[in-house]
């Protein structure tokens, strides 16, 4: 397999069974296979997408010293700003070669969820930052749900299953910068690689090349998608959950040639995942005598900030 699969989501969409089926077939076995697909016929438009991609940059062109007043302590990055280099991938010292924005869950009619979120954190330098990240995020979100509908069935759930756990989830859109590289980077690289620790990530088209996909064989693949698309993996909650059935990928981002490492990069992923108290005990659809139960039971809360811990996020 030399790129990921395509998938178009109006076939899951269209109203006709066979299309339907056809999308549900299509996106499961590609996850059991490499983990990634690219999707078309999502609901983020080119013109937003176009936006936020500009309000990105502006923002990061802001002094460091205005972006680092945006930066919260004791929430574990969930927030606003972290600075270059704080991030590192599990069981690597070396900081990823990077620095990031969070924008969370906007909770509608749920209190207790309210107050166990941070607040999202408003830049007064670019108005229009909030504004786009959030239309953003409220698109790919409602994307998400129905990429998750479609692998409940896959796996044998009920469409809706993941409805209750995803929808007033503690999602994260990222907004990422990778700045120019000055020096002799020492063992680190832009992302280092690792798997994503949340249910699935779509990931809106970078600005350069540099995203690499492992497949079975160990063979780094670049992963290549149409300005259109989302590329749309699985994260190590989904993994846990179905019991190895759908993969949860290790990937990086790769520097790019030295001769290019002056030209930053710019990516913006979104990682959707559910509220804390969901299980993610290995299903039962996923467990049988030829694939018996790997994973003890553990909520996705207590996971999260068992990885956060390990990333160097939380102390």
């Amino acid at each position: 397999m030399e790129n990921i699969p395509s998938v178009d989501l109006s076939d899951f969409l269209s109203g006709n069974e066979a299309r339907k089926q056809k999308f549900i077939k299509e996106i499961g076995e590609a996850y059991e296979e490499i983990g990634f697909v690219a999707l078309k016929s999502h609901f983020l438009s080119d013109e937003l997408s176009e936006k936020l991609y500009q309000d990105v940059k502006a923002f990061f062109d802001l002094s460091e010293k205005i972006k680092e007043s945006y930066q919260i302590d004791g929430i574990g990055g969930q927030r606003g700003f972290t600075s270059f280099g704080k991030e590192s991938a599990k069981g690597k010292k070396e900081g990823d070669l990077k620095e990031f924005w969070h924008f969370g869950q906007e909770v509608v009619g749920n209190d207790k969820l309210k107050a166990e979120y941070p607040k999202n954190v408003w830049v007064d330098e670019i108005p229009s930052f909030n504004k786009s990240g959030m239309e953003a995020y409220k698109m790919i979100e409602k994307t998400a749900i129905y990429v998750l509908r479609a692998l409940a069935l896959y796996v044998g759930l009920d469409e809706f299953y993941f409805d209750k756990f995803v929808i007033n989830g503690n999602s994260i859109l990222r907004p990422i910068y990778y700045p120019p590289i000055k020096g002799e980077p020492k063992g680190a690289v832009r992302a280092a690689a690792h798997g994503d620790i949340n249910l699935i990530t779509l990931l809106m088209g970078a600005s350069a090349a540099g995203l690499e996909v492992q497949n079975k064989k160990g063979e780094w693949i670049p992963v290549t998608a149409l300005p259109e698309q989302l590329v749309v993996n699985v994260g190590d909650m989904l993994e846990r959950l179905t019991n190895n059935k759908l993969r949860s990928t290790i990937h990086r981002v790769v520097n790019p040639p030295r001769e290019d490492w002056d030209k930053p990069r710019y990516s913006i992923p979104f990682f959707t995942h559910p509220i804390s108290e969901m299980p993610l005990n290995c299903l039962a659809e996923c467990v049988n005598k030829t694939h018996p139960k790997v994973y003890d039971d553990i909520t996705a809360g207590e996971f999260l900030n068992e990885r956060l811990r390990e990333l160097g996020l939380l102390k």
